[in-house]
């Protein structure tokens, strides 16, 4: 039988972490046009109660973000410290996406960065696939 160690946590907590954050995304998108049926406020109240989870994820995927890099080492494949950058620079750019979501009232700006942000989410999890298959 197989045992978990540390690593198989450490991984199983990123990937969950970043499953909420990126998947409720998508999940609370093809909602939004039901719930604006429902009522004015249906969308907004979806949203705050997503925001409870996907923040702490966020937060989760970024600490254990951080945990992954550190035990990694140092003895990398070429390459491999260009991805992991990348895939920084877009979880930073994602967070502030995200962020100005939420703060906005328009429309058109929650409209765009929420795209962006949906977009970005998917190219990180597949960086953090192609990290994990040559690290």
């Amino acid at each position: 039988m197989l045992s978990p160690t540390l690593t198989t946590i450490r991984l199983f907590l990123h990937v969950l972490a970043a499953a909420i954050w990126v998947g409720g995304q998508f999940a609370l998108a093809g909602m939004v046009p039901g719930l604006r049926k429902v009522g004015p406020d249906a969308t907004k109240a979806a949203a705050n109660g997503f925001a409870r989870l996907a923040w702490p994820a966020f937060a989760v995927a970024f600490g254990t973000g951080i945990w992954n890099m550190l035990a990694a080492g140092t003895e990398l494949p070429a390459g491999y410290n260009a991805v992991l950058g990348i895939k920084i620079l877009l979880v930073v750019v994602a967070g502030v996406s995200a962020f100005a979501h939420a703060a906005s009232e328009n429309r058109a700006v929650k409209a765009m960065t929420g795209a962006v942000g949906a977009i970005i989410g998917v190219v990180i999890l597949f960086l953090g696939v192609l990290l994990v298959s040559h690290g």
